[in-house]
């Protein structure tokens, strides 16, 4: 029997050691720097675009939904904000519900049904091979992954309700691990509303756009997004766990 103690490089310990996350990340994003392109994207553009909006904003006084083609165009004027990452979703209802009040509410709900369908497809053909690099480097993995995720309703509905899960990451991140679209769509919007009304109804009953903005803000918000963040983190660790075959 060999002294393997001898020969650590050479240690079946050694030799079965599976690759660290961190290692398989770095490998991916290596070779793929659309990837990294597309997460930095979705990750810093809502940012600098909010403070575009902030100082721009006069320029959404000049809305008008007066025919059934201005709701139209806006739906999908909003559903290429949203889906492509230019603004965040909070902001964005923020402002529908300051300057457009309860009338462009659906518009909003459709735009972000669109902005799911957009920012979905990105992800997926920008992280398209993510996966499977994933499950060739630790073929144990994809059985686990996919018991996970087989009933997924659950994890995307907190994942969804999460004050601190941006809406275009969480795309992102459910068309990189394959989670069907319908899926997403079904659960994923009804998870938004909560966040959405709040950040809406704020918009509404504010005197003031930035006002509206720094209501944001105020204790009660915190209590809510704290209240939030609690129920979506003990929802995600729950539906992670109970999917685990």
């Amino acid at each position: 029997m060999p002294n393997w103690r001898r020969f650590p490089y050479f240690s079946p310990a050694k030799m079965s050691k599976k690759p660290s996350i961190f290692k398989l990340l770095g490998e991916y994003f290596g070779t793929h720097p659309q990837a990294i392109a597309g997460w930095f994207w979705v990750s810093f553009t809502p940012f600098l675009g909010s403070l575009l909006l902030i100082s721009q904003y006069f320029w959404l006084e000049q809305i008008t939904l007066a025919s059934i083609w201005d709701h139209l165009i806006l739906s999908l004027f909003l559903a290429l904000i949203l889906g492509l990452a230019l603004l965040p979703t909070t902001l964005t209802s923020l402002a529908c519900g300051f300057f457009l009040g309860w009338i462009g509410f659906p518009d909003l709900v459709l735009g972000y049904i669109l902005a799911n369908c957009l920012g979905y497809w990105l992800g997926s053909k920008l992280n398209s091979d993510f996966m499977p690099l994933l499950y060739r480097k630790n073929s144990s993995l994809e059985k686990e992954i996919e018991s996970r995720l087989k009933q997924s309703a659950s994890l995307i509905f907190f994942v969804r309700i999460s004050p601190v899960i941006p809406f275009a990451i969480s795309n992102f991140l459910f068309a990189s691990l394959g989670v069907p679209l319908k899926k997403v769509l079904l659960f994923g919007i009804p998870g938004m509303l909560p966040r959405t009304l709040i950040a809406f109804i704020t918009g509404m009953i504010a005197n003031s756009f930035l006002g509206a903005r720094e209501a944001i803000n105020h204790p009660m918000q915190w209590v809510i997004l704290i209240v939030l963040l609690l129920l979506s983190t003990g929802g995600i660790y729950w539906s992670w766990k109970k999917n685990k075959s």
